[in-house]
């Protein structure tokens, strides 16, 4: 994480050194996740209405160049995607269509499945747009570094403009309230829960978020116990990022693990009573260049 910087007390900063600075404490502060915040216009739903919206689209792009690494970890290849104008096409329409459709009068279930997958798309198109980079968190369209696009506007749906940042903070966690999402939505980045490789929709919604949240878990870069006295954890769990979703304590958020950590872990787990620090990788999650293929 990028941490905010101070002059010492006292100094006198050159015009220059003190718009770097201000940059810096800016950049520092939009590091900070945002808070849920609900935004009423969003919260209307039909659960008596049967239809479901087709994300075969998403599903085909997800086929095609979604694979895991040997840890288990799912990259996307955005060098091959990139490549792709038929699948670049594709993807493309499936966002306008998406955008096209006001959720709010399909079931509940129908219109989370719709904001995690018009995300998670809006995301690999986002990166396509910028590619190559060795962060998601390079592309930003104004001055403050290393911010990332989530508050850039991405999508407008039912006459609303919205950025990445809307719909899981605005839209997807305050209307549910469910931790789970943190591990359905990706940011494209090797330390956030991996893109699952199978589509949302209504009727495999719990399925996939159980899928997410025992795959990360249950993976070093969701939570590691090095010894009795030390453990480091994903920072969507520490409590300037997410953690009033998972409880307000260390021990609120081991409790979460213990609900999907296999055994081994579990064992780790109920035994710990040291000290948890968090970290994240930033870094893209793409296949190494020398390993993408021609064709996906």
């Amino acid at each position: 994480m990028t941490r905010p910087t101070h002059a010492s007390r006292g100094s006198v900063l050159r015009p220059a050194l003190a718009g770097f600075v201000a940059l810096s404490l800016l950049a520092g502060a939009a590091c900070r996740a945002p808070r849920p915040e609900s935004v009423p216009f969003w919260d209307e739903r039909d659960d008596a209405n049967p239809e479901r919206i087709d994300h075969g689209r998403w599903q085909a792009i997800l086929d095609a160049y979604v694979s895991p690494d040997e840890t288990g970890v799912n990259l996307f290849d955005y060098a091959t995607l990139q490549a792709n104008a038929a699948d670049r096409e594709r993807l493309n329409g499936y966002l306008d269509d998406l955008q096209a459709i006001d959720p709010r009068g399909f079931a509940a279930a129908e219109q989370m499945a719709y904001w995690i997958n018009l995300y998670n798309a809006l995301t690999v198109n986002v990166v396509l747009g910028d590619y190559p980079v060795d962060s998601i968190r390079e592309i930003h369209e104004g001055v403050i570094p290393l911010v990332g696009p989530w508050g850039d506007v991405r999508a407008s749906v039912a006459g609303q403009p919205l950025t990445l940042d809307d719909i899981e903070h605005r839209i997807l966690r305050p209307i549910w309230q469910d931790a789970r999402i943190h591990y359905a939505v990706n940011c494209a980045a090797y330390g956030c829960p991996h893109l699952l490789a199978r589509a949302f929709t209504r009727d495999n919604l719990e399925e996939l978020l159980e899928q997410g949240a025992h795959d990360f878990v249950n993976h070093p870069r969701g939570i590691e116990v090095l010894d009795e006295a030390f453990a480091v954890a994903s920072s969507i769990y520490a409590p300037d990022w997410y953690r009033e979703d998972f409880g307000e304590t260390d021990a609120d958020v081991i409790a979460h693990f213990l609900q999907y950590a296999e055994p081994e872990l579990a064992e780790q787990l109920r035994g710990f009573d040291g000290i948890m620090e968090f970290e994240y990788d930033w870094s893209l999650n793409a296949p190494p260049a020398a390993e993408t293929t021609n064709e996906p």
